[in-house]
């Protein structure tokens, strides 16, 4: 009996304590190209504060769990051009909708966690206190000393958060939210996803309006467009894998363009594929507030096995390393095992960033870094690994590899075209190059097939 009491007592103050340490905090991460601070609420809305100049606006989450979410810096040149991101966000929302998420299930297990050690301590402090000497307080401590220590407590209270003190209304106050449909009026035609979106603030002069207007157009044509293309993905006629073979879908040049992922996924999964490679340029400039692109990547390819490079806009060390906390294998210039057990080699494109031993030397040339990375396709071969694959941004990177005899297929993206698969050949100096975006390649167990082999071993 008094183990259940011990039990119901060590739950009920962990809910309590961990209920109020998750509404009471927050989490700061980068989010539609903002900085921004998540925090946790029970009203089943998710709310944007959007700052002083746009209107705050809310979307029912579904569910008893809400999230506040207060925009903070951009480096967006314009009001215009923010909107403009609002609106390309809105329409390929799955990557920051699970960042969100996450954030929040993570929140919710430490507040779980720190709850369930603040339930320990009134137990902790029965057992160690005894029965004798619990028989011994309660005899010293009477009813009327009971009650004035209750008292101070609540005077303590009212001290800390001094209620009788008056403070001016907040702007919002007295601001209620409006349906996006009556505020726009009914000559402006919403997307049927919109129709749940309430706006708050100061959204009563045209320009706001206007504004909104541009915003909701850009959404519905992005939405429109990219799901269609979808559509039309998941119904292609492809090639089956048979069962001794693995399809690979290639990824290159996205540049933000996070519209196109679901397209190259339903690419993917019509062709079976079970492996994404990502040749780099996710982004334009590699800045942290590109992780909107970077998270619509990672949450597109869920359940995939995940390889990649950097390209030349992925500038600097961020991209490289956002990937790899989120499960990617970034390439590094050493050879590793790859789908089907083949032997897979590649590297950053040099001119953005470098990479591990020789690959952290500043100023090596495009063909330096080819003839290092050529060197270790060959250098693999002679232990008895033979590279099969190079993973590179522009595929002129494995050139050398190739002219060896050291590699079987290179692959690689930079040009925003399809070119190939081509034979590679010593004359006109041509390899293997595959599509820009979403190309499925098959690769048959365990040799490769005749399509991708490159010049004989040397």
């Amino acid at each position: 009996m008094k183990v259940l009491l011990a039990v119901g007592v060590w739950a009920v103050v962990t809910v309590a304590a961990a209920l109020a340490i998750f509404l009471g905090s927050s989490r700061t991460l980068v989010l539609a190209t903002h900085d921004a601070v998540l925090q946790p609420s029970l009203d089943g809305y998710a709310v944007l504060h959007t700052g002083p100049v746009l209107p705050d606006v809310r979307v029912p989450t579904g569910s008893r769990i809400g999230v506040d979410v207060t925009l903070g810096k951009t480096d967006a040149a314009s009001v215009d051009e923010l909107l403009q991101r609002y609106a390309y966000l809105a329409s390929s929302p799955e990557g920051q909708v699970t960042k969100v998420r996450e954030a929040l299930a993570d929140m919710l297990v430490g507040a779980l966690v720190r709850g369930a050690l603040v339930g320990l301590v009134p137990v902790a402090l029965w057992l160690l206190v005894g029965r004798r000497r619990r028989a011994e307080l309660t005899g010293v401590v009477g009813r009327r000393r009971l009650m004035a220590a209750g008292l101070v407590a609540a005077l303590s209270v009212a001290l800390w958060f001094e209620p009788w003190e008056g403070r001016d209304a907040g702007v919002l106050e007295g601001q209620r939210w409006i349906p996006l449909a009556e505020f726009l009026g009914p000559q402006v035609p919403l997307p049927d996803e919109v129709r749940d979106l309430e706006v708050r603030g100061d959204v009563t002069t045209d320009q706001t309006r206007r504004l909104i207007e541009s915003a909701i157009s850009t959404y519905d044509q992005s939405k429109t467009f990219y799901r269609q293309a979808a559509l039309d993905a998941a119904a292609l006629s492809l090639r089956q894998p048979s069962e001794d073979e693995t399809v690979v879908l290639l990824v290159a040049d996205r540049h933000d363009n996070i519209g196109m992922d679901q397209v190259a996924r339903a690419v993917g999964d019509r062709g079976g594929a079970t492996v994404v490679m990502d040749a780099g340029d996710d982004t334009s400039v590699g800045r942290t507030w590109e992780t909107f692109s970077l998270d619509s990547l990672v949450a597109a390819f869920e359940g995939y096995d995940e390889l990649g490079v950097a390209g030349n806009h992925d500038n600097g060390p961020f991209v490289r390393g956002y990937l790899a906390e989120h499960g990617w294998t970034m390439l590094d210039g050493t050879p590793v095992r790859g789908p089907a057990g083949i032997r897979l080699l590649g590297v950053d494109d040099p001119r953005s960033s470098g990479l591990g031993n020789w690959r952290d030397e500043t100023g090596l040339s495009f063909d330096e870094v080819g003839s290092r990375l050529a060197d270790a396709a060959c250098d693999a071969q002679d232990q008895g690994h033979r590279v099969s694959t190079i993973l590179v941004h522009d595929a002129h990177l494995g050139a050398e590899a190739l002219a060896r005899g050291c590699a079987d297929l290179v692959v690689g993206g930079h040009t925003h075209v399809q070119a190939g698969p081509t034979g590679w050949s010593a004359r006109t100096a041509r390899w293997a190059t595959p599509t820009r975006r979403a190309r499925p390649a098959v690769r048959r167990t365990p040799s490769p097939s005749a399509a991708s082999r490159g010049a004989p071993p040397g």
